[in-house]
């Protein structure tokens, strides 16, 4: 039930966090910078503007009702986690999914995996490695030695295909790309990167299809291709 809880909690506030993140993406801040304007408190909307600007009310009401989406989903998955895996491991992969989940949404609306997440989620990548790591191997070197190959992998195969691709559309990869899927690998090792890669572009591919668009944002597709092998992993 505790994760459950967290889980929505943390799921209710990635609309929020995307919007703050969506009015800064073209400013050239810090790291610290960034985190500072993404969470800093604004000044209280006044009253009268609550009750009569309309346009505000909608707004609310629409970002509510996609921040309990979202609060349901990472709930859903929170208990999927909580249900499948050893209680040491479950704090480690809640807090992997989150980022997830939060990276997939920003990339979604602004088409950009920032720094200040995708850093993060590797060097937990490998702390996950060293201290817990049962999805990597059954020994903490073999772990550390999957890990650092599976970041590795993931860095280097995104990067030889922007660079045989770059000629015919130089966005076909952007630097965001390459780091989560480096941090990904550095999560499920080298076994599961080659197979979350090729599932992402079967599942981008049926997103462009869907949508009748050539070009997009990649990282859900990649979060979503990440959740289904890590899934598939435990059952």
């Amino acid at each position: 039930m505790l994760y459950i809880t967290l889980g929505f909690l943390l799921g209710f506030f990635i609309p929020y966090v995307v919007r703050r993140y969506f009015k800064i993406k073209n400013e050239p801040l810090s790291f610290a910078a960034e985190l500072y304007w993404i969470f800093h408190i604004n000044k209280h909307i006044s009253k009268q503007k609550y009750i009569t600007n309309q346009k505000y009310l909608q707004l609310k009401n629409r970002y509510f009702m996609r921040s309990l989406g979202w609060g349901i989903i990472a709930s859903a998955v929170f208990f999927l986690i909580s249900t499948t895996v050893p209680p040491e491991e479950v704090p480690w992969l809640a807090f992997f999914v989150i980022m997830l989940l939060f990276l997939s949404e920003i990339d979604r609306r602004t088409e950009l995996l920032p720094d200040l997440l995708t850093y993060p989620l590797l060097i937990s990548g490998f702390l996950y490695a060293a201290f817990a790591g049962s999805l990597l191997a059954d020994s903490t070197v073999a772990a550390a030695q999957n890990s650092a190959l599976g970041a590795l992998f993931g860095y280097s195969i995104t990067t030889l295909t922007s660079l045989l691709l770059v000629r015919k559309n130089a966005n076909n990869f952007g630097n965001g790309d390459v780091k989560i899927l480096a941090a990904i690998g550095a999560w499920l090792g080298l076994t599961n990167i080659p197979f979350i890669i090729l599932l992402s572009c079967v599942i981008f591919g049926i997103i462009c299809f869907i949508y009748k668009k050539r070009t997009g944002a990649f990282g859900p597709a990649i979060v979503l291709a990440t959740l289904l092998i890590l899934f598939l992993l435990k059952y």
